[in-house]
């Protein structure tokens, strides 16, 4: 079915004959006008004629892990909706275990020539992988910028959440909660997310006067890590968990719950990312908030101007996370609290 010009002319706040000559590409018509028509068009969910759609700018990659872990589709789509906006088409590539890998996935790219390449979480976060393959394709002069994961040695542009900050937040929000036994999962040591996370949890600890040693589980990223990280350290007596993504604190509280435990009530869970439906979880989950859309628009914004020729800092840019609280957090319990600090009910 064709567009309805009422429905559009309604949309936009304008006459369905101004519709009728934006459509149709006659002269006569104001560039916010005409803008609003299209953007009318779009929001109805039409399809613009063929002699009405942009050009493109030229192919994006977007490389990201799987897509199991909601946070990479939210990224993935605001990044999306920002490069599309400056004219370019992204090509999304993702990397499920057992899949394409990285490399492959830049080798299609570069026979397509694209106009530049975003990494999310990729190799350049593996501080044991070897780097060179970003070395390589800025001797190639191809603009790229490296989401989540930073490398010293690559002269790129990084865009990254303050992974010391969310482990910091995390823990003060529980210690102010009165717990003492204050666990920290997330996945393998090999990711510089992972080191700095442990680095804020470590350093928060120790701020309140706290013992973290034998404290820390490293484990799997995904629910099943969590559970599995949760279950051991449950055995040590942890009232409270500080989890590396929300997926992990799923499984922290599946684990609690088994062991007989109610959270919050008899235990604690912080997750991160903040990812969709999160809220809606049983109960909601606190997490530390990654910003998300600010981040997707300045690892835009940036590959768009060194694609455009202009100087970009080879630096790292680095975005505030923030602390969500739900359902998930709560004083701590009673014979927990009396062998450590008061407790504080918010």
């Amino acid at each position: 079915m064709g567009p309805r010009l009422a429905d559009i002319a309604r949309h936009a706040d304008v006459s369905e004959a101004t519709v009728s000559r934006v459509l149709n590409n006659k002269p006569g018509v104001g560039s916010d006008t005409r803008a609003a028509v299209l953007t009318a068009l779009d929001v109805l969910g039409y399809e613009r004629p063929e002699r009405l759609r942009r050009r493109s700018a030229g192919l994006v990659g977007m490389v990201v892990p799987e897509l199991e872990n909601p946070v990479f589709p939210m990224f993935a789509q605001a990044a999306e909706g920002a490069l599309a906006r400056q004219g370019y088409t992204p090509v999304l590539c993702t990397r499920p275990p057992g899949g394409i890998v990285e490399d492959e996935y830049v080798e299609l790219l570069l026979e397509r020539n694209v106009s530049g390449i975003i990494f999310v979480s990729g190799l350049h976060a593996d501080a044991t992988a070897d780097h060179g393959r970003y070395h390589r394709l800025i001797a190639q002069n191809l603009p790229i910028v490296l989401v989540n994961g930073y490398a010293d040695e690559v002269p790129a542009a990084f865009v990254s959440c303050d992974d010391r900050e969310a482990g910091q937040l995390a823990v003060n929000h529980l210690a102010e909660l009165g717990h003492t036994r204050i666990g920290f999962t997330s996945g393998p040591d090999r990711y510089m997310p992972v080191r700095r996370k442990l680095l804020g949890y470590r350093a928060a600890m120790a701020a309140h006067g706290l013992d973290s040693e034998g404290l820390v589980e490293l484990s799997l990223f995904g629910v099943e890590g969590g559970h599995a990280a949760a279950a051991r350290l449950l055995q040590r007596g942890v009232t409270a968990m500080v989890c590396g993504s929300d997926l992990m604190a799923l499984g922290a509280i599946r684990a609690a719950r088994q062991h007989g435990l109610s959270v919050p009530g008899d235990f604690s869970v912080v997750g991160y990312d903040d990812s969709q439906l999160i809220a809606f979880t049983d109960p909601p989950l606190t997490t530390v908030r990654q910003p998300i859309q600010a981040m997707a628009m300045a690892t835009v914004r940036t590959l768009c101007d060194e694609a455009a020729g202009h100087s970009v800092s080879r630096t790292e840019y680095l975005f505030d996370p923030e602390l969500v609280v739900r359902g998930s957090t709560a004083a701590a319990p009673e014979s927990a609290a009396a062998r450590g600090r008061p407790v504080r009910v918010l």
